[in-house]
């Protein structure tokens, strides 16, 4: 068994496939019309074949709500892995990225927490040796 693809609210898609591929570097794999939405995928460029993260519109009643208390709370609803996590603040500091929590070690990793602009934290973690 293996991850194939992860479901992502967005509070625009269209806003979010730019932020995900403009800003965080990601590339687009699928960008289907179904009516008013999209099936709307994105891959890392390292892993173009690996798992597809779902840009999913957040319509659904019960998103606004989890997605708002995780944000209340401070909580990350997806991590990505960076391998240079001071280098990759800078970039996208330099881009206007809010972070909620500048790069932090935590011991065997250090992290750090950033807004997405579509309704999410994201943290990006470089684990260490």
């Amino acid at each position: 068994m293996k991850i194939n693809m992860l479901s992502l609210f967005v509070d625009d898609q269209q806003t979010a496939l730019r932020f995900y591929t403009e800003v965080l570097g990601f590339q687009p794999k699928h960008n289907i019309p179904l009516g008013e939405f999209f099936w709307m995928t994105v891959t890392s460029p390292e892993m173009p074949d690996g798992p597809e993260l779902l840009l999913e519109p957040s319509n659904h009643p019960a998103v606004k709500p989890y997605r708002d208390a995780l944000m209340a709370d401070g909580i990350p609803l997806a991590q990505f892995e960076v391998t240079d996590l001071a280098a990759e603040h800078e970039r996208l500091t330099s881009l206007g990225v809010n972070f909620t929590q500048p790069p932090t070690d935590i011991g065997t990793a250090l992290i750090a927490v950033l807004d997405d602009t579509c309704g999410n934290l994201i943290q990006l973690i470089e684990t260490k040796e």
